[in-house]
């Protein structure tokens, strides 16, 4: 299908260029299949190397990455015109965008032709699959029961942007739309870190092995027979595994999940407080705000360079913000200059440096040998520090633990925090308020 828009010169640069590679990648592909001599085939493997080739379905195929959809549009109609063994690919994203087009080169146009007609027939089964599962939705949705959840923000995001709709621009939004599917959805992991029963555990079977270990709280579970491993899996295990772990946790804090059903109420009273509390650091939705961990300011406020910035966690629990500057400033040199600290969580505070290039070198001394005296004890006891782009990491990719300082310990152990930051210039500065706590909304 051509565009109806007219072409302009980047547009065909662009083309052209596309055009030049995937001809002398075609070309090559085409040569290799004639060669027979070891040389050859030696020379051609280097080539294959050099270029990149790929391979899909047992064909040939490169990759050509794109900046917008004009650009897909233009690579479609260039691929179409120039062969007929060439089939282009579109390589969406989680979102739905197109970040990359895949080309595929055919034996001839029948075997292009056979390969359409076998990503049709995938396609058409990934689309009952998801019909089918839709209507699972819509039958918890239908009985109104809590739903439940071992990593809730990432489960409900997924579900939301596969079943219901496409993720709205803002969280509010997006909890009012899931709270209109489901009521109720109780996240395991926030109910253990609130009752302060378990350590950092990052999955169900380390959780449910914590809890054997530590506690005695027999659980009679069964497994039907029809559920048995059959042909190397067990389908449904790691629901069966979270419906565990929750008894379990229940029989721990004495909480009865069972409650006798009266109009439209599902759940213990106990439980309440824990549902619908789908990022980190905010109260479920249909409590009030509650003032006892973060602030609201609108006075008092100083612009701060993001670059003067560290997180500071692996303190005292209960330590306040005052306690810790104290602390801070006799442990080593550097503090000598003006610095302030604000608590954002209990496990996490923020140190801003007002002198340019403080933080930087604050940093560099962590990680050298002149890290010393009561500094280096502060580390030794479990101290961490990192730069602002190690939050900035964690808000592009979604690494939200309970706790900021969990979140940050997973962007650092994250090959995440490898990848170059691409942050806006009004993004570089934050407001900065004479309180002991700081809002995250405000970073």
């Amino acid at each position: 299908m051509k565009s109806s828009s007219p072409s302009t010169v980047a547009d065909t640069v662009f083309v052209e260029r596309i055009r030049s590679k995937v001809k002398y990648w075609r070309e090559s592909c085409k040569s290799s299949d004639t060669n027979k001599s070891r040389d050859e085939e030696l020379v051609n493997s280097l080539r294959n190397i050099v270029l990149g080739n790929e391979q899909f379905r047992s064909r040939p195929c490169m990759t050509v990455d794109v900046c917008s959809e004009r650009q897909v549009q233009l690579i479609l109609e260039m691929v179409l015109d120039y062969s007929d063994d060439l089939l282009p690919l579109p390589i969406p994203t989680k979102s739905g965008t197109i970040h990359a087009v895949r080309i595929v080169l055919a034996n001839s146009k029948e075997d292009k032709d056979l390969l359409e007609r076998e990503l049709r027939n995938l396609e058409e089964e990934e689309s009952k699959k998801i019909r089918g599962f839709r209507e699972v939705i819509d039958l918890i949705s239908a009985s109104q029961k809590p739903v439940i959840s071992h990593n809730c923000l990432n489960d409900c995001t997924l579900i939301h942007s596969k079943f219901i709709a496409p993720l709205p621009p803002e969280i509010d939004e997006f909890v009012s739309s899931l709270c209109s599917v489901f009521p109720e959805v109780l996240d395991i992991n926030y109910l253990m870190k609130k009752h302060g029963t378990m350590r950092k555990v990052t999955n169900i079977p380390s959780a449910i092995s914590y809890l054997n270990n530590h506690f005695f709280a027999p659980v009679d579970l069964e497994i039907p027979d029809q559920a048995t491993v059959k042909e190397g899996k067990i389908h449904g295990l790691t629901a069966l595994r979270l419906s565990y772990l929750f008894m379990k946790l229940c029989s721990i804090l004495k909480i009865s999940p069972n409650v006798t059903e009266s109009g439209n109420k599902h759940l213990a009273p106990e439980l309440e407080d824990f549902t619908n509390v789908f990022h980190p650091f905010s109260t479920p939705i249909q409590d009030s705000f509650n003032g006892g961990d973060v602030g609201m300011w609108t006075n008092n406020t100083k612009k701060v360079s993001c670059e003067h910035l560290v997180f500071l966690w692996g303190f005292k629990i209960g330590i306040t913000a005052g306690m810790l500057k104290s602390l801070l400033r006799s442990s080593h040199d550097i503090f000598s200059r003006e610095f302030d600290v604000k608590l954002v969580d209990k496990s996490c505070a923020i140190v801003v440096f007002w002198q340019s290039g403080v933080s930087k070198r604050f940093l560099d001394i962590l990680n050298s040998e002149e890290i010393r005296g009561d500094l280096k004890e502060l580390v030794s006891d479990g101290m961490r520090v990192t730069s602002y782009e190690t939050y900035n990491t964690i808000c592009r990719l979604g690494l939200w633990e309970m706790d900021l300082a969990e979140s940050l310990e997973r962007a650092l152990e994250s090959s995440c925090c490898d990848i170059e930051s691409n942050c806006e210039r009004k993004s570089s500065e934050i407001h900065w308020y004479n309180d002991n706590v700081i809002n995250l909304d405000d970073l």
